[in-house]
Order: C-alpha cells, then structure tokens, then sequence
C-alpha cells in the first residue's frame, strides 16, 4: 500500500517495533552478514582467521566484541595493496554499480562501492528518514551538497523516491543558490549548518529576508556538529524562520546513517542497516546507556563492502528510550568531540596528514606546516602556514599559487595559504602542534 501525505512513518510496523524486535532482527542480519563478508572478502576472512573467531561463533549480538575491530586507515591501505578498491569488498567488481569516495590522510580517495540492491537500499532508507522528518511529496526540495563523488550527493534521491520535487542545486555560488531558492520557491533545503548560516546572511546583505521573502521552512543539515546544538540550530530556525533537522552520516557506508525526526529529540539510527556500539576509548568495553564513548559501526545489508567493527573516531552519547514521535530505533544524542586529529572543513573531513602529503613533497618548501582554522562570515577559512626553504630565490607569489592548487586537489578543501620565513614554525621534539583552531565561540 502506498504511503499516504498524512501518515506518520514510511515503513510503519518496522520503525514502531519492540526493542527486543529490533536486537532480533539485527542478530538475523548480522550472523548472515558475518557469513557473507568470510566467503566474499579475503580481507575478512584472514582477519577473522588471526582472530580465532567464525561466522558461526555468533550467537548473541555480544559475541560481536569477539570480532576483530577496523579503521580508517586499514580500508585505505588495502585499497592501495589491492587496487582499485581494496579486497574488503566481497562480490565480483560486476555487481558494482556505483562508487562514492572521500580523501584519505595520504589524499589517496578511499571509495565507498555498491551493489544495485545496496543502493536500492540506502535510498529507500534516504526517503525513510526526510519522511521522518516532515518532508511530502507536495515540497520542493533543493539539494545543496557537493555531487563530486560525495556520498551525500545521491540523497536527494530519497527525496525524490518519497515524491518531492527535486532540485539538484550542489556547490552553487550563494547569489544564485537564492535566485533558485527563490524562482523556484523550495520549501526545503539541505547543507551544511555553516552555510546555512552564511547563505540566510548573504541572502539580507541581497536585500531578502529568508524568513520573509522565501519558502524554506525545512533545512536539513549536516557535515558539522552545529544541527545538534541547541543554540546553533536556534539561530538558524531564527534567521530563516525554518525547522533545522540535524543529520549523522559518513561516507564509508552511506550518506546520512542517522537523522532528526520532527520531535528534533535526537538523532534516529538506520538500526536496520547498522549496528552501534559506543565503547570506551581505554578499555573498549560498552559504556552505559547515555554515557560517551567512541562509535563503532558495522553493516548489516551492505554486500558490496561489508564493514565490520569500524571504529569512527567520534565520540558520542545515544538512548534507547521511546521517542515521542512513536519511533523505536536507537538515537544518536550528540557528536560531542574526535578521538584523533581529523577536522571538519565546510562539511569535508581532513587530516594534518592530507596537507603534510603535499607540503612535504614541494622541494621549496622546508616541509614543516601549520593548520589555522578561523571562522569567517560564518564559514569555515582554512589557512595552511608553510615555510619556503633557505635560500629560495623563485617567485613566492608563484609557489603560494602552487600549493593552493595542489592542497585543493589533495584534500577538496579550498585552503589560503601564507608562506612564512624559514624557521618561522615551532618545532617539537615529539609530537608537532599542527592545528591552531581559532573557531571557538563561533555561533554568538
């Protein structure tokens, strides 16, 4: 039966379920997921082997914790051993339909593959949760994301399956986001909070009132920890008189994972798709229900890559209590912090490795940098402090132009870029400080 405008979920008996409905279904999922990522991926199954575990072994979800973890940098590297995508992935490379990829702290882009049914999958769960959020089949939505290989590129997709008009608007300049914004007249808009903020404020320096003069009355956020602060998010609803709904996602498995509901109460997991686990840091043993500890993930559906035991770095807080909204999933409370050194710049992850990749292979440069994150007009300005070589007799103009031109290939991140004297940094015996974050108190 077709989803009707005034029905409250997208998949009713699935999202109201028991919790002891929702531990049965996972457990269904994993023990055949364990299965399939053993026969498929030679990855997994040697790490399973070192591990002294089997698919077999899993008889409750916490026999999971017998399973070796994963990272970020194991899914890179064996992207690099075994070209082009890594022997994580368990089906034949013609099952592939569609890749996503993001940088990686060596700027080598780690791609994120998918079946057809995979992709099937993630965007009905797209249309899932915009439904979950308020979004019908009578908006306009405009989808203000980077389409360049970004895993959030094809979510608009979801709005599309639920039957909303669509407008595939990317990385627009501001000036003509609004004129599309306005001729079109959408109700609906997605980006980042940063430039939610910084395209309302473009929008009264036009001389439109956003709140007045436009239709968005929904924004969808994500890339940055802002939608979930209540003093961020209330500021955006305030400027352009709009509900702001904060989204979780990461390119390693699919675009948003997690994502407010009207109740704006937290963050709904896709608890059909993913497990989570929140684990303390030290000891990785599960922390309590609302404490903070790191996020790790594992798939569920996902055939291309399966990902098992992926520790994310981020530290956060969920609940299981019942939503008002009806909806029984898990929820994300809050991102509260990184448990390593990774940045978030205009919504794309970035590492001091990312730059230290293309500062250190310049032989006019003396190969020590410095990260400056300042925030400016509400966005994000990255600068990438470098010191030109003893000596250096070339055009300093020339060479900050080149390494602008290469830290935008490498990383996706438009940086500026200041050439200093050399010596100029500080040096460390141990550990360098590369980051010099200045973006505190951004939202006052």
């Amino acid at each position: 039966m077709a989803v009707q405008d005034d029905d409250a979920y997208w998949h009713p008996g699935l999202e109201t379920q028991s919790r002891a409905d929702w531990r049965q279904l996972q457990l269904d999922l994993l023990k055949d997921h364990l299965r399939h990522a053993y026969d498929g991926s030679p990855y997994y199954r040697a790490a399973f082997d070192a591990r002294g575990v089997l698919p077999s072994d899993l008889r409750t979800l916490d026999d999971l914790r017998r399973f070796p973890f994963l990272d970020k940098a194991t899914i890179r590297d064996r992207q690099i051993a075994v070209p082009p995508f890594g022997d994580l992935v368990a089906v034949p490379e013609r099952e592939i339909v569609y890749i996503s990829a993001s940088s990686g702290s060596t700027g080598v882009p780690t791609a994120s593959p998918f079946t057809a049914k995979d992709f099937e999958e993630w965007i009905d769960y797209e249309a899932r949760q915009f439904w979950s959020s308020g979004l019908r089949p009578t908006d306009r939505y405009a989808h203000a994301l980077n389409f360049s290989l970004f895993v959030g590129g094809p979510c608009v997709l979801g709005a599309q399956k639920l039957g909303a008009l669509s407008i595939h608007a990317g990385t627009l300049p501001s000036e003509r986001l609004l004129g599309v914004l306005g001729q079109f007249r959408a109700t609906a808009l997605w980006t980042t909070p940063s430039y939610a903020w910084h395209l309302g404020e473009t929008a009264q320096r036009e001389g439109i009132a956003p709140a007045r003069d436009l239709a968005v009355r929904r924004l969808f956020v994500a890339g940055e920890p802002g939608g979930s602060i209540p003093e961020t998010r209330g500021r955006i609803e305030a400027l352009w008189g709009a509900e702001v709904y904060d989204y979780y996602g990461l390119s390693d498995i699919f675009g948003s994972c997690a994502g407010m509901c009207v109740e704006k109460d937290g963050l709904h997991w896709a608890e059909d798709h993913i497990l989570v686990e929140v684990l303390a840091p030290g000891t990785q043993e599960p922390v309590p229900e609302g404490g903070r500890g790191e996020l790790v993930l594992t798939t569920l559906r996902k055939r291309a890559r399966p990902i098992i035991r992926f520790r994310t770095g981020d530290v956060v807080s969920v609940t299981t209590e019942p939503c008002r909204c009806g909806r029984t999933s898990l929820r994300l409370k809050g991102v509260h912090g990184r448990l390593d050194d990774m940045l978030i710049v205009k919504g794309v992850n970035l590492f001091p490795g990312d730059v230290e990749a293309v500062v250190r292979q310049d032989p006019a440069l003396t190969g020590e940098y410095r990260l400056v994150l300042e925030r400016v007009d509400r966005l994000d300005r990255l600068t990438v402090e470098a010191e030109h070589r003893q000596g250096f007799n070339g055009n300093l103009e020339e060479l900050r132009t080149r390494l602008r031109r290469q830290l935008k290939a490498a990383t996706g991140v438009g940086a500026e870029v200041a050439l200093l004297a050399p010596d100029t940094l500080p040096r460390a015996v141990h550990k360098a400080k590369r980051i010099d974050d200045r973006r505190q108190h951004v939202w006052s």
